[in-house]
């Protein structure tokens, strides 16, 4: 069984991971689409992440509503600097919200499901860069 200090350490690693990919494209490499059907761009996957943080974590965990537009959240663009700063909060948040979880399965599920949500998507902005940047 992992500490709920470890469970925080390898989710913020992978939420700071994604923050600095979309930090590293800039606006706007992180704000475009690569030539494939459906696809998102790494600014939309970023703020998906932070809006099943916000529901998972949030309204699952802590009870606090989400107000959650899953589908606006994958045709959100705009300037990096206030998604990272969103980041940022939601890191803050995130330990106060798991230092104060209960402690039953389905807390533990939701927190494991948020984080392999957000794992997943760590590893899709790191083949987005690297396709974005190989193109751009």
């Amino acid at each position: 069984m992992i500490t709920r200090e470890q469970y925080l350490d390898f989710f913020t690693n992978a939420l700071n991971g994604m923050a600095d990919i979309v930090a590293e494209l800039g606006d706007d490499l992180a704000n475009r689409r690569m030539p494939l059907p459906g696809a998102n761009t790494p600014y939309a996957v970023l703020n998906h992440s932070l809006g099943a943080i916000g529901y998972w974590v949030g309204e699952v965990v802590s009870g606090r509503p989400a107000h959650r537009d899953r589908d606006a959240e994958f045709t959100a663009s705009g300037p990096v600097a206030p998604l990272l700063d969103r980041v940022r909060d939601t890191v803050g948040q995130l330990a106060k919200d798991v230092a104060a979880a209960r402690e039953d399965t389905d807390t533990a599920g939701a927190l494991l499901h948020v984080y392999t949500d957000v794992v997943q998507h760590h590893g899709q902005l790191q083949i987005m860069r690297d396709a974005l940047v190989a193109t751009a």
